[in-house]
This record gives structure tokens, C-alpha cells and sequence, in this order.
């Protein structure tokens, strides 16, 4: 089978297309053919060296795919050859066939392609756990969302606004904006020209916003707690700027007694029945409509680099998936 590895980490041009055997699912375990991976920020981190390596070089990156069970291995619960499944946070999906924890995958709905739901799982899971357990979302709340128009971004306005948040988003054109404003967002601030922290304020007669949710960093990170109410929370879950500076508790204390988390899917999934329960949530709010799937942009496996490419100069909205076969 082919695979798109990384011999070292580094820019786009690091990948590699290599032929390996195809593996053997061992207890636990599933063989599946890929249709779909999902392209996802944390991919490129990885793979420029931000975030550590998930497996000794060379390895394959990539942690959110969907296609066709294959074979299963014994004590595999009740999944069976011909199931059709999506899975994330399992690293190495950047290939046409892998092995899976079956634990950790879930099924796809009837009607759903497996592009869709490799576009939408990872995004949808980490908005799960993001506005209902990280920071519980209630109606009648005012949130931040940065990068409104991103992979995530999207899928959160959708979701805040059918649990009845009022929802302000940062992008960074015009063309962002619109997109962000037909997909949940109530007002839509290009911070190329405004101060989103001062929008957020006027926005909420003076008194800031509940919650931010901050997948930027760097850029965005000490301003986010300036947009924050009283006892706010700054939930940061990604830094496609670079990594967040360092800050002093005093400065929470002295922002207005502010809660700060850097949160991860993982950690909120960790146990099976968390997991399940997350993918419940994710699959009803998508059938139910409240939650539109936007896969904007296709590329091939072998073109890799070039999705990476687009998606670290900000030239995607919506979700990225590169298809298999």
C-alpha cells in the first residue's frame, strides 16, 4: 500500500510517498481501506516539528480517516468486514490502508460519504468537547470564536448558535466573513482592521464576552483576555501563529479572576464511554441539520504537501480532506 511519510520534520516538501506492506490487525485491532483523510492543524504541527512526533521516523502523519473495514482481529466488540467507520486522534492516517483500535472508531451514519465524515469528524468532536465540557456553553451566553471561518470555526458558530449563544467571530478577509456570518456568526470582526478586543467589549456594553475560544496563539492570546468578562474563560486549543507567551497568574487575577486551559481531545476522550458519548453528540447535532458539513477543499493523497501548504497560508476555509483510491 502507498503512504505519504516523513522522514524528518520540516516544511511541506518533507513528505514522501512510499510503498510498505499491508499490516495485519492484531487483538483489538481493524484493518481499514481508506476513502478519506482529514487535514487538520495538528498534522502540520507535527509534521514541522512544533508538536512531538507520535512514532519513531520514518512515520506516517495524519490522525482522522474513514473508509471500509477490511478485516477485523479477535476481540474487535462488534465491528465486522464491510462496516463503513471514521475515526480521530489515532496518528498515522496519511496512507491507503491502516489498523485501527476499533474501540475507537464509529460508524457512518447512512447517507453520509466517507469524504464528509472525514471532513467533519475531528472538527466536530473537538467543538464537542470544547462548548460542552471545556467550557459548557449556556443559552443566552456572548462567545468569541477565533479563525470563525477555519475547519473548526465553522462547525463551533453552527453549534453555539443552536445552543442559543450569541456568537462574535475573527476572520481575516472579507470573503472569511461572509462565510463566517452565513454559518452562525451574529457579528464577524476582520482583526487585519479592527480590535476585536475593543468589538467585544462595545459588542457587550463594556462587560466582555464568556468565553474565547483561541486556536491562533500567539497573535491573539493576551488580547483574547482583554475581550473576557469577569471570571471568564480563555479556552486555547491550538496556535497556528506559534505558541501562546508565557503568562503570570497575577495577570489573570488582575484581567478579572479569568480561567485559562489549553485543552485536548484526547484528554476529554480518554475513557471509552467519554468517547462514545462524544460521538453521540457529534452525529445527532449533524443530523438534526443545526450543524452543515463544509468540505471546501479536495485534494489527492499524493498531494499532501500542497494541502498542508494551503492550510498553514490560510488559503482553505472549511474542512480539507485528501482522497484515497
Amino acid at each position: 500500500m502507498k503512504a505519504m511519510r516523513i522522514h524528518r520534520t520540516g516544511g511541506p516538501e518533507v513528505f514522501q510517498e512510499d510503498d510498505l506492506p499491508t499490516p495485519r490487525p492484531g487483538p483489538g485491532e481493524a484493518l481499514i481501506r481508506h476513502e478519506a483523510c482529514g487535514v487538520n492543524f495538528l498534522d502540520a504541527y507535527i509534521r514541522g516539528g512544533a508538536y512531538p512526533l507520535r512514532a519513531p521516523l520514518p512515520c506516517i502523519v495524519g490522525g482522522e480517516g474513514a473508509g471500509t473495514v477490511l478485516e477485523i482481529g479477535p476481540g474487535a466488540g462488534d465491528l465486522k468486514q464491510g462496516d463503513r467507520v471514521v475515526y480521530s486522534g489515532q496518528f498515522g492516517a496519511y496512507c491507503e490502508e491502516r489498523i485501527v483500535k476499533a474501540n475507537r472508531v464509529a460508524r457512518i451514519p447512512d447517507g453520509m460519504s466517507a469524504a464528509n465524515a472525514a471532513a467533519i469528524f475531528n472538527k466536530a468532536m473537538t467543538t464537542e468537547y470544547l462548548i460542552r465540557r471545556a467550557y459548557p456553553v449556556k443559552r443566552g451566553d456572548t462567545i468569541l470564536v477565533h479563525a470563525a471561518a477555519g475547519g473548526v470555526g465553522l462547525v463551533m458558530c453552527q453549534w453555539l448558535k443552536h445552543l442559543g449563544a450569541t456568537v462574535i467571530g475573527t476572520v481575516g478577509s472579507e470573503a472569511k466573513a461572509e462565510l463566517a456570518a452565513r454559518h452562525g456568526c451574529d457579528h464577524v470582526v476582520l482583526y487585519t482592521r479592527e480590535d476585536f478586543a475593543k468589538r467585544a467589549r462595545e459588542l457587550t456594553s463594556g462587560e466582555g464576552v464568556a468565553a474565547v475560544f483561541d486556536s491562533v496563539g500567539k497573535d491573539t492570546f493576551l488580547r483574547s483576555m482583554d475581550a473576557l468578562r469577569k471570571r471568564g474563560y480563555l479556552v486555547c486549543f491550538g496556535e497556528s501563529s506559534g505558541a501562546a507567551p508565557p503568562v503570570d497568574p497575577h495577570t489573570l487575577h488582575d484581567k478579572g479572576s479569568l480561567f485559562l486551559t489549553r485543552a485536548s481531545l484526547l484528554d476529554y476522550t480518554i475513557a471509552d464511554e467519554d468517547y462514545r458519548a462524544a460521538t453521540r453528540a457529534v452525529f445527532d447535532v449533524i443530523g438534526s441539520g443545526a450543524v452543515k458539513i463544509m468540505l471546501n477543499q479536495t485534494y489527492r493523497l499524493a498531494d499532501v504537501a500542497n494541502a498542508h501548504r494551503d492550510l498553514e497560508a490560510r488559503r482553505t476555509t472549511g474542512s480539507s480532506v485528501l482522497l484515497v483510491g
